[in-house]
């Protein structure tokens, strides 16, 4: 017997489902936040697989900042960052910023998971970025009760619509005082995403921003030194249109911001662990649904590749 997926989609104006073009027995629903987190929290989503026919089944997340996740499942889900293996706690999980594609391992069910903004980790996470980086931890460490309380909000479920609501309203009445910071990290995540940004620490200190502050304000709230930072950003603005095409691409071709093929094969082998070419020709449905979805949602592929501080589309919160 089949699983009783959720209601693909988004309440988003003008986003359909179909657009997605998910895989069979798999469900999404991609979500923007009320306006008053959009800085902090860049997109909701839930995925779901029917258990009959995706157990066990791999899949990829590319390099990203910050996520919680919360398995709503029986079966286990299993992330592979690196050499470390972390099985995701039923509790409720913190995945820190990450430098490399994670395979991604579950036997079906449903996930909800939160993108976290370098912003937002400087507004509610008291932790140094660097310090979790590349790393899953137990949501409860760091806020006792948290994890318990969003299981309760998404236990009435309403075959997914209720996602937004319920969330929004679990972060808005925990909302934090202002961090300082944060027109600095403001400032840093434009440059980031800036085509013209070739060196970050001289993009800063044009902005008047010393490379000593900068070097702090990355490592503690993007979890990367200034060089690492924005050479994730140029491979992932390369690499997520190519895995969102129609057409699986060639890479013949030497994408924007790259000096030669040999340069974006480089990047691709650290932050891929695998050359551009075997990882495009990889069967990789969901991956690439979950990017389209993103995209028609979000406007960007990935949460690495949000402008800062955007606020939701259409004029509903």
């Amino acid at each position: 017997m089949a699983d009783v997926l959720i209601d693909s989609g988004s309440l988003t104006p003008g986003v359909s489902a179909s657009d997605f073009r998910l895989p069979h027995g798999t469900a999404m629903r991609y979500e923007r936040p009320h306006r008053a987190l959009s800085g902090f929290f860049s997109t909701y989503v839930a995925l779901n697989a029917d258990m009959n026919v995706y157990g066990g089944a791999p899949n990829w997340m590319l390099p990203g900042w910050a996520q919680l996740w919360f398995p709503l499942t029986a079966g286990p889900v299993t992330f592979t960052i690196g050499r470390r293996q972390y099985g995701l706690e039923r509790s409720g999980n913190l995945c820190g910023v990450t430098s490399r594609a994670i395979p991604v391992k579950s036997h079906g069910g449903l996930t909800v998971a939160v993108d976290i903004t370098p912003l937002g980790w400087a507004r509610f996470f008291p932790a140094a970025a660097d310090s979790l980086r590349d790393q899953v931890l137990p949501l409860d460490r760091y806020f006792p009760g948290w994890a318990a309380e969003v299981a309760g909000r998404l236990e009435p479920f309403d075959r997914g619509r209720a996602l937004k609501p319920a969330l929004d309203a679990f972060l808005l009445e925990r909302l934090p005082p202002p961090n300082p910071d944060e027109p600095l990290v403001s400032r840093i995540m434009g440059l980031l995403l800036d085509p013209d940004t070739r060196d970050l620490a001289a993009a800063a200190a044009e902005l008047g921003i010393t490379y000593p502050a900068l070097l702090r304000v990355t490592k503690r709230y993007f979890g990367f030194a200034p060089k690492l930072l924005l050479r994730r950003a140029r491979f992932l603005g390369a690499i997520a249109p190519m895995l969102a095409a129609d057409h699986v691409p060639g890479t013949a071709e030497v994408p924007l911001g790259y000096h030669d093929a040999s340069h974006f094969i480089r990047d691709a082998n650290h932050f891929l662990g695998l050359t551009p070419r075997r990882f495009l020709s990889m069967e990789l449905p969901y991956l690439r649904a979950a990017l389209r979805a993103r995209g028609l949602v979000a406007d960007a592929f990935t949460p690495s590749l949000d402008p800062p501080g955007r606020l939701p589309l259409g004029t509903a919160a």
